[in-house]
């Protein structure tokens, strides 16, 4: 009954019909697909699988259509097709997905599945949290850059900013004109500075007077003296030694702001430690090495020589500073036209 049914219906002509959308039968009984062949072989060579889809829509058993034309003659077409026309296909489905392969040294083959976007939490950043802390301002030093004379040599008598005020027994200020074209730095006090309150007193200081003589100046008068310390530094036996760095950056704001008050036209460094604090060199960078050149302080020319007590001790190097307040003298001549 059912093999009556199927050749009633045009089980072939179906079969191709299917094919042809591209969704053919999964499975065929054997016996009829036998019967189909042999069926096939005896039609004439000019019907195609074509008509006989066209056929097939027609039949009582698939969604009547009104065709054009008169229907060509039902032709039942089997389900393994000889002709080597192919029949129209509707687009394929896509194929299911392939788990993928995972590669040797790479990472598992189930990451590609995962979605790491939905998985993640936002993370809030604070505000200002990348931002770098600013550098926090020592409002001794603010203020000390808007005082006047009379406001700064207060200043300096009462200060305490560093362990130099222990064993003081005056500050050296500076004393000289103070509109002067020439200004003279040194290192620090010494003992006779310290107990007078005046720097570069004693041989020191009548060597440095004379120098200030063979460059057409003097003490107090177009000249002003000034240490880059204000108190006199000593070692554990009480003997004078160099000022350490932290003694100098908290006497240095003293300094700067009495250039800012003169606004000299040269500045000169007597001796190594007044030549590195105001150039912001290595503490171990020699006098020699700097001697001979014009420097720049603020835009102001700086010029270094050996300090008048190293002179004292070393008589021979004279002559090199005569040269370098030579050196001076001709930049003061070139700043003045």
């Amino acid at each position: 009954m059912s093999e009556q049914m199927n050749q009633e219906n045009g089980f072939g002509s179906s079969l191709a019909l299917l094919d042809a959308l591209g969704i053919g039968p999964v499975w065929v009984r054997r016996e009829l697909a036998v019967e189909e062949v042999q069926e096939q072989a005896q039609q004439p060579a000019s019907v195609t699988p074509i008509a006989a889809a066209v056929e097939t829509v027609g039949s009582p058993s698939s969604v009547p259509v009104q065709p054009a034309r008169e229907p060509a003659p039902m032709v039942e077409q089997p389900a393994v097709q000889a002709s080597p026309v192919a029949a129209p296909k509707a687009p394929a489905a896509p194929a299911p997905r392939s788990a993928p392969v995972q590669e040797e040294g790479g990472p598992p083959a189930w990451l590609d599945e995962m979605d790491f976007a939905a998985s993640l939490e936002p993370v809030l950043i604070p505000e200002g949290e990348d931002d770098e802390p600013m550098p926090a301002v020592d409002p001794v030093i603010a203020r000390i850059k808007q005082m006047d004379w009379p406001q700064l040599k207060e200043q300096v008598a009462d200060c305490r900013r560093c362990g130099l005020c222990q064993g003081r027994k005056k500050t050296v200020f500076g004393v000289g004109d103070e509109k002067a074209k020439w200004l003279f730095i040194g290192e620090g006090p010494g003992r006779n500075e310290d107990i007078q309150g005046e720097p570069f007193v004693g041989p020191a200081g009548k060597l440095l007077d004379n120098m200030l003589v063979s460059m057409g100046v003097k003490r107090g008068d177009n000249a002003y003296i000034a240490n880059i310390v204000k108190c006199r530094p000593t070692d554990e036996n009480g003997r004078d030694r160099p000022p350490s760095l932290q003694e100098v950056a908290s006497c240095l704001p003293y300094l700067q702001r009495q250039i800012e008050l003169i606004q000299p036209t040269v500045l000169v460094a007597l001796g190594k430690t007044a030549a590195i604090s105001l150039l912001g060199l290595d503490p171990t960078t020699p006098v020699a090495r700097l001697r001979g050149t014009v420097h720049r302080y603020q835009e102001l020319p700086l010029v270094v020589t050996y300090h008048p007590a190293y002179l004292l001790r070393s008589l021979q190097d004279k002559s090199k500073t005569w040269a370098d307040l030579c050196l001076a003298m001709s930049t003061y001549q070139a700043q003045a036209r």
